[in-house]
């Protein structure tokens, strides 16, 4: 019978009508789980991104078999987003302080910032003494040892300061965001514009704590503007008193 699948019962068109609706329901899941762990934090349950989806959670847990593989999909999208933000920066902006403020505005207007995991943004409970600032250098893929202050450096300071747990999540994902944030931090850094005690992991916890969330979107744009504009003034370097 023309246009119909006798072996399964069911209409070419049928078929193609399912998986339109079962993609579309792919990103309403997506563009939910986003929004709701940007606002709640990771914990949120996957109730919550159900209703934010308007589907129900059995239509989440097919698609998704835990909370952790879509914890995972989501951190891996927005780790991604926030690596071609930082290369867009790099590549843009030839002054050093230029390229990193561009990439902290940009992360922050995405609110990507605040979808990163802990592992990724190095919080620790360690206090300042016990987790020293300047890593111990490490020889770059080559087998050459990195240059003191440059963008090898860096990257070793972000991989210590996030933890090993940061290979876990996003892989080689979060590995490309340290090196290329690595890189921005480098150049500022060396050109004198930036505080020498600065890490990467103090960038990636920048924008994580630079877009609060609240509930209108028009008061939520300027407190994350003054919150940046703050923040970014305390990365400068500042005459003693």
């Amino acid at each position: 019978m023309t246009g119909s699948d006798t072996s399964g019962g069911l209409s070419t068109n049928g078929r193609s009508a399912l998986r339109v609706d079962a993609q579309r329901n792919l990103e309403h899941v997506l563009r939910a789980a986003r929004e709701v762990f940007g606002e709640l934090g990771y914990g949120a349950p996957m109730e919550d991104v159900a209703r934010r989806a308007r589907v129900g959670v059995g239509t989440v847990y097919r698609r998704f078999p835990s909370k952790e593989v879509l914890v995972k999909r989501i951190a891996e999208a927005e780790t991604a987003r926030l690596t071609e933000q930082a290369r867009a920066a790099l590549q843009q902006e030839d002054e050093p302080w230029a390229a990193l403020a561009r990439f902290l505005r940009a992360s922050v207007d995405s609110g990507a910032g605040r979808l990163l995991p802990p592992q990724v943004l190095g919080v620790t409970a360690k206090a300042p003494e016990e987790e020293p600032r300047v890593p111990q250098q490490r020889p770059s893929p080559d087998g050459s040892a990195p240059q003191p202050g440059g963008p090898g450096e860096a990257v070793a300071g972000a991989a210590e300061g996030a933890g090993a747990e940061s290979a876990s999540v996003g892989g080689t994902d979060a590995a490309a965001l340290l090196d290329v944030v690595g890189q921005l931090v480098a150049r500022a850094r060396d050109a004198g514009s930036l505080r020498a005690d600065v890490s990467v992991s103090d960038v990636l916890l920048v924008i994580a704590t630079a877009a609060p969330s609240l509930p209108d979107p028009e008061q939520q744009a300027v407190a994350s503007a003054r919150l940046l504009d703050i923040l970014l003034d305390g990365l400068r370097p500042h005459a003693e008193s």
